[in-house]
């Protein structure tokens, strides 16, 4: 990962956060930011501007790492900046 400011990361995080969502819903079931919000115990507001585009949303490590624990996936993935065009919904 190359030199990144706030902004960047945190839009990386929404993006993985979106992608892993996904694929969970692919793999083991229906998870709605709705859904993800409960079981994280978090606003489903935060979910949606976490994966939004258009608003910078902070986030603790601590609700990170439950996220990552929601969607079965390592915490490390959220930080993955993979290029998202050679990704499946890569939107």
């Amino acid at each position: 990962m190359d030199n990144i400011d706030a902004t960047k990361l945190f839009k990386l995080i929404g993006k993985n956060v979106k992608y892993y969502r996904k694929i969970y819903n692919l793999k083991t079931g229906k998870m709605t930011q709705e859904d993800l919000a409960e079981v994280v115990d978090v606003s489903t507001a935060l979910i949606g501007n976490l994966e939004s585009d258009k608003i910078e949303q902070g986030i603790s490590v601590y609700t990170l790492w439950k996220i990552s624990k929601a969607l079965n996936v390592s915490i490390e993935k959220l930080f993955d900046d993979t290029d998202f065009s050679n990704r499946p919904f890569n939107s």
